[in-house]
C-alpha cells in the first residue's frame, strides 16, 4: 500500500521549504510553493547553483506569512505570503519572463546583507502567468524549475542512500519535492502515468533532470560530488541524470499526508 509520506512547500525559490500535514492545490501548484524568487540586478533569477549560501536560508510558516532565518547567524526577517502592490517589473526565470511585484526595500536589503550580492526579492501575483513547457503539457506553474508538482518515492531516495557510502548519504531535501511517496519499490514513479491522491489526479509528465543543487547540503551550502556522482552511473539518459518526475494536477482540491496513492500506469 503506498501513501504520502510527506508534503513540503518552498515559499522562495531555491530557499529552504517546511514540511506540512495538509496543502491546497491552485493553478500553479501547492498554495505557498514557490511564489517568491530572489532576483539580481538584471532582473534574473538566483538559486543555488550559483548562490550555495540560500541553503542557510530557512522558511516557516506564519499566520500572515512566513519567517526567514539565516541559520549562520539567526538574523531573521517577515515575509507576507502574497503582495497586492509594489514596485513592478519582468523578471527572467530560465528562458520565461513572468510579471513580478518586488518586496519592501528594507525585505530586500535583508538578503542582500546576508548573502553579500545585489539582489531584490520578487512575488509572483495571480495575474502573472507562466506556462510550462508545451512538448509536455498544457499548463501553468510558479516559479519553480518547470512543473507545479515534484514527485519522489522515499524508496527511491533509500536505494540510493545504500549505494553511497554512510558518510555521504543524503535527506530527502537534496531533492526539494512536493510529495513524497511511502511504501513500493525504488523508482516506481518512473513508470508511473499517473496517480490518485485524496481524490485527485496527478498526471506525471516529464523525469525531472537533477543539477548540482542535489549535491548542496541544504543547512550548510556545502558541496560535495554526491548523489549526482553515483546516480549518473545508473540514472543517465542522454546527458540528463533522471530522479523523481514532474507533475501536474488540477487547480484545486486538497491532499494530506496519509492520503492513499493509487498508481496509474
Amino acid at each position: 500500500m503506498l501513501s504520502v509520506a510527506s508534503l513540503h512547500i518552498h515559499p522562495v525559490k531555491s530557499l529552504g521549504g517546511f514540511a506540512v500535514q495538509g496543502a491546497k492545490l491552485t493553478d500553479r501548484g501547492f498554495e505557498h510553493d514557490r511564489r517568491w524568487m530572489l532576483v539580481d540586478a538584471d532582473a534574473r533569477f538566483i538559486t543555488q547553483r550559483e548562490c550555495s549560501a540560500l541553503t542557510c536560508m530557512h522558511c516557516a510558516p506564519l499566520t500572515d506569512g512566513f519567517r526567514v532565518t539565516d541559520v549562520r547567524d539567526g538574523s531573521v526577517t517577515e515575509v507576507p505570503w502574497s503582495l497586492a502592490s509594489g514596485a513592478a517589473s519582468r523578471a527572467s526565470v530560465f528562458s520565461d519572463t513572468v510579471d513580478v511585484l518586488h518586496a519592501p526595500v528594507e525585505v530586500s536589503a535583508w538578503f542582500a546583507d546576508q548573502l553579500g550580492i545585489v539582489c531584490s526579492l520578487a512575488y509572483m501575483p495571480d495575474a502573472s502567468v507562466r506556462p510550462t513547457d508545451p512538448a509536455y503539457v498544457n499548463a501553468r506553474t510558479s516559479l519553480s524549475d518547470g512543473y507545479p508538482y515534484l514527485i519522489v518515492s522515499q524508496a527511491s531516495v533509500d536505494d540510493l542512500n545504500a549505494r553511497l557510502n554512510p558518510s555521504e548519504r543524503i535527506a530527502m531535501d537534496r531533492f526539494r519535492p512536493n510529495i513524497v511517496v511511502a511504501g513500493g519499490e525504488a523508482y516506481q514513479e518512473d513508470g508511473w502515468r499517473a496517480v490518485m491522491i485524496g481524490g485527485t489526479r496527478f498526471s506525471l509528465v516529464k523525469p525531472c533532470g537533477r543539477c548540482i543543487i542535489t549535491t548542496t547540503d541544504q543547512t550548510t551550502g556545502e558541496r560535495g560530488k554526491e548523489p549526482l556522482r553515483t546516480l549518473a552511473s545508473y540514472r543517465s539518459v542522454g546527458n540528463k541524470v533522471l530522479f523523481g518526475m514532474n507533475a501536474v494536477a488540477p487547480d484545486q482540491g486538497i491532499v494530506r499526508v496519509g492520503d492513499l496513492v493509487h498508481p496509474q500506469a
